[in-house]
């Protein structure tokens, strides 16, 4: 029996709530919230339920429409702050209508940020303009288990010998160690490798692609830390999304959706971190 295999798909000029929408595919982020920390249960009641627009990612949107020149709308809401009631019914009417609000003081800072990245050694020539292509996105099915996954690259240069993937984040801290545990506590690792896979699956990476973070800090000077993803961290998302593929083939095809246990004869134990077990025990047990 033949299974018809959807071929990969490059579109431009989607928006980004129309890309988020989409439920015939799964993205990175999803995939991150299929397996641990997350679960199968929380994936499906968090794409069920779309999620309000959330306050603290609207620095982020905004430096991303400011670098990468595509992104959300901005409205500036000429307040102080959000205590008044006008200043809230600005800013809720810009979420309804799918853009972003900012404070005078935060259009400054994101102005800055923005500045600092033209400006730096590293990030500048990466994000100059015409260089890359901002927010594409990239549609093609998981040759193992047959599930379509999409990606939409922040910026992708396209050159004869390599195609470079840049992921711009915001950051409290972008001092290289503080990036590292980022990389680890939100496993930006997995998108790392799906990006690669999905842009090399449409064919726009003949001589490979090799991705890379931008990270830009939010307090003054704004301080940006350029790294590429180690090819072991690669290879260890790329093995996470392998598994959370699998997951989300099983839970689709089955129509179950399980939280963290599952269906277990008997109830789990549970302890400390196995780093914490070893050290008290260690002092303790004796």
């Amino acid at each position: 029996m033949t299974t018809t295999v959807e071929a990969p798909v490059v579109v431009d000029g989607l928006s980004a709530d129309d890309y988020h929408a989409d439920r015939n595919s799964v993205s990175s982020t999803g995939l991150r919230k299929l397996i641990a920390p997350g679960c199968p249960a929380q994936f499906k009641y968090d794409r069920d339920n779309p999620q309000l627009p959330k306050r603290e990612f609207d620095l982020g949107n905004a430096v991303h429409t400011a670098v990468l020149g595509e992104g959300h709308d901005i409205v500036i809401v000429d307040f102080p702050d959000y205590k008044k009631l006008d200043a809230r019914a600005e800013r809720d009417a810009a979420y309804e209508a799918g853009k972003v609000p900012l404070l005078p003081k935060e259009k400054v800072q994101v102005d800055a940020m923005a500045e600092a990245i033209r400006q730096h050694a590293d990030a500048g020539p990466l994000f100059a303009p015409g260089m890359g292509i901002p927010e594409r996105s990239i549609y093609w099915t998981d040759p193992t288990t047959g599930i379509r996954c999409r990606v939409r690259p922040d910026w992708l240069i396209i050159r004869p010998d390599v195609t470079v993937i840049v992921d711009l984040k915001t950051t409290t801290d972008a001092n290289p160690e503080a990036c590292s545990k980022a990389i680890e506590s939100h496993s930006y690792h997995q998108p790392g490798a799906l990006y690669i896979d999905g842009v090399q699956a449409a064919g726009l990476a003949p001589e490979g692609a090799r991705f890379f973070f931008a990270f830009v800090s939010k307090k003054p000077p704004h301080l940006i830390t350029v790294r590429e993803l180690a090819d072991q961290d690669q290879d260890i998302g790329r093995a996470r999304n392998e598994k959370a593929l699998r997951r989300y083939a099983d839970c689709v095809a089955n129509d179950e959706w399980p939280d963290w246990t599952g269906p277990v004869p008997t109830i789990p134990q549970i302890g400390m971190p196995t780093w914490a077990t070893i050290r008290q025990a260690e002092e303790y047990l004796k």
